[in-house]
C-alpha cells in the first residue's frame, strides 16, 4: 500500500483543479510512457494509456474540487486516515489515479484510462474520443468499500440571472457573515441534510429586515453551500444568532440593490435538498443543490444543480425549478444535463463482488446518487461492461475530507487481482 501513497502524496504536490488541470495532464502522460504505455490526449484532456493486452480498464478523473488552501496541499497521516492541512484532500479521485499509477508500473497487461474535468459537469467524460481495448471498465470513484456501484445517479445545473439597479439607503450597515458549517458533496452528504449557508444567510437578513449591498455564498456548485456573507444595511443593528457573526460598519449611507427584497424571497422561497428517497438502496433518489448566490454591484447570480437516480424525476425537477424563477424577474435556463446510469448486473459486476467479499462478506451491489463516469462512458460504448469501487473516503468536496488507510490497503488488493486475472 505504502506504494500508492507515495504516488498520492506524489500527486498531491502538482495543482489539479477542476479547470485547471494542465500540469497534471503533463504529469500523467510522462509518468505513463516512463512505465511503457502507448499514450494518448483527446481534446478534452482525457489520458488513454495501455500496454500489452489488457483485459479491464482502470479509470479515475484526475481534477479534484480545491477548498480551503487547495491547491496547495499538506498531506498527513491521523488516526488512520489521510488528511489535509487547511484544504480539500483530493483523494476523490486522486486516490484512484494513485492506484492506476502503481498498476501501471506493476503490469504488462493494463489499461488506464484519466478523465478530466469530472467535477465541473464530467465533462471529459462527455467528450471522450478514445476507443478502449478492454470490454470491462472499473471505475474507481466509489467512496465505500463496502460496495459495488452497478448505478449512479443523473445531473442538471440550473443558471439564474437577474439585473438590478441601485438605490441609495441610510441606516446601520454591517457585515454578515455565515461560519461554521460543515457543507460536504452535495449527492453523497444531502441525505443528512446540512445546514445550507445561504439559506441561514438569506433567512437572517429577512427576519431582520435588511437590505442587500452585496452578497456572496458558496463555493462550487457541487458542494452544499458552507459559507456565505453579506454587507446589508438595517435600520438598528440585529443580534447574532448561533453561526452568524456581525460586524458593525456604523451608520451612514449605502447603495443598495433595488431588488433586494426579491432576490431574498428566492433564496427563502426555493426548497434545497433532497426530494425524493430510493427505498430499495437506501439512498436519496432525487435531490437539489441550492449552490452559489451572489449579488453586487446590479447584478444577481443564482447556481442550482440536481440530481436524480430516476430520468423521469430529474426532467420532472429541472421543469419545476425553471418554473418557480420564472416567477421572478430573472432570465433562467438549464444545461449540462446527463441522465442516471441504470442499475444492472453483469458477469463482470458478479466478478468484481465476489472479489470484495473475500475482505468483507457483507459487500454489496449499491447505487449513488451522484454522477459518474462510467455511466457516462457506458453509454458511450456498446457492450462495456461497468461498475465502481473505491475506498472510504469521508466529507469529499470539503477542509474536513479524510481518507482510511486501511480501505485504500482493501481496494488496491482488489483492484490488483482484478488487473491480473487471466
Amino acid at each position: 500500500m505504502q506504494e500508492v501513497i507515495n504516488h498520492f502524496e506524489d500527486f498531491s504536490k502538482i495543482p489539479h483543479c477542476s479547470f485547471e488541470t494542465e500540469k497534471m495532464r503533463e504529469f500523467l502522460v510522462e509518468y505513463a510512457r516512463g512505465c511503457g504505455c502507448e499514450v494518448s490526449v483527446d481534446s478534452a484532456g482525457n489520458i488513454h494509456a495501455y500496454k500489452g493486452e489488457p483485459k479491464v480498464c482502470l479509470q479515475s478523473h484526475y481534477d479534484m474540487v480545491c477548498m480551503g488552501e487547495a491547491p496547495k496541499i499538506e498531506v498527513y497521516e491521523e488516526g488512520g486516515y489521510l488528511r489535509a492541512k487547511d484544504s480539500s484532500l483530493g483523494a476523490d479521485n486522486g486516490i484512484g489515479c494513485a492506484i492506476m499509477m502503481e498498476a501501471i508500473k506493476r503490469f504488462e497487461n493494463i489499461e488506464c484510462l484519466f478523465t478530466n474535468d469530472e467535477e465541473v459537469g464530467l465533462i471529459g467524460a462527455n467528450g471522450l474520443e478514445h476507443t478502449l481495448k478492454s470490454k470491462r471498465l472499473l471505475n474507481l470513484d466509489h467512496e465505500h468499500d463496502t460496495e459495488v456501484t452497478i448505478g449512479c445517479a443523473g445531473g442538471v445545473d440550473i443558471f439564474v440571472e437577474m439585473e438590478s439597479e441601485s438605490v441609495d439607503r441610510e441606516g446601520e450597515v454591517c457585515e454578515v457573515e455565515v461560519y461554521g458549517f460543515k457543507g460536504g458533496h452535495s449527492g453523497v452528504d444531502i441525505l443528512s441534510n446540512p445546514t445550507n449557508a445561504i439559506k441561514t444567510l438569506a433567512s437572517f437578513i429577512k427576519r431582520n429586515g435588511g437590505e442587500i449591498v452585496a452578497f456572496y455564498g458558496g463555493e462550487r456548485i457541487n458542494s452544499i453551500p458552507k459559507h456565505a456573507k453579506a454587507k446589508v444595511i438595517f435600520k438598528q443593528i440585529p443580534k447574532e444568532e448561533e453561526h452568524i457573526r456581525i460586524k458593525p460598519l456604523g451608520r451612514g449611507k449605502e447603495r443598495v440593490c433595488n431588488k433586494s427584497a426579491e432576490f431574498l424571497a428566492m433564496l427563502n422561497g426555493f426548497s434545497h435538498g433532497l426530494r425524493s428517497y430510493n427505498l430499495e438502496f437506501g439512498i436519496a433518489q432525487t435531490s437539489i443543490n441550492l449552490a452559489i448566490a451572489k449579488l453586487e454591484e446590479g447584478e444577481g447570480r443564482i447556481q442550482l444543480f440536481a440530481r436524480s437516480n430516476d430520468e423521469g424525476e430529474l426532467r420532472a425537477i429541472e421543469f419545476e425549478t425553471l418554473e418557480f424563477f420564472s416567477n421572478f424577474d430573472t432570465k433562467a435556463r438549464s444545461g449540462g444535463f446527463y441522465p442516471p446510469w441504470e442499475c444492472k448486473e453483469s458477469k463482470f459486476s458478479e466478478e468484481v463482488l465476489k472479489l470484495m467479499k473475500t475482505y468483507n462478506p457483507n459487500i454489496r451491489y449499491y447505487a449513488i446518487h451522484a454522477g459518474l463516469e462510467c455511466g457516462v462512458i457506458g453509454a458511450k460504448i456498446p457492450g462495456l461492461e461497468c461498475c465502481s469501487i473505491g475506498p472510504n473516503i469521508y466529507n469529499p468536496h470539503s477542509t474536513d475530507e479524510r481518507c482510511e488507510l486501511s480501505s485504500i490497503e482493501r481496494i488496491s488488493k482488489v483492484v490488483f487481482e482484478i488487473v491480473g486475472m487471466k
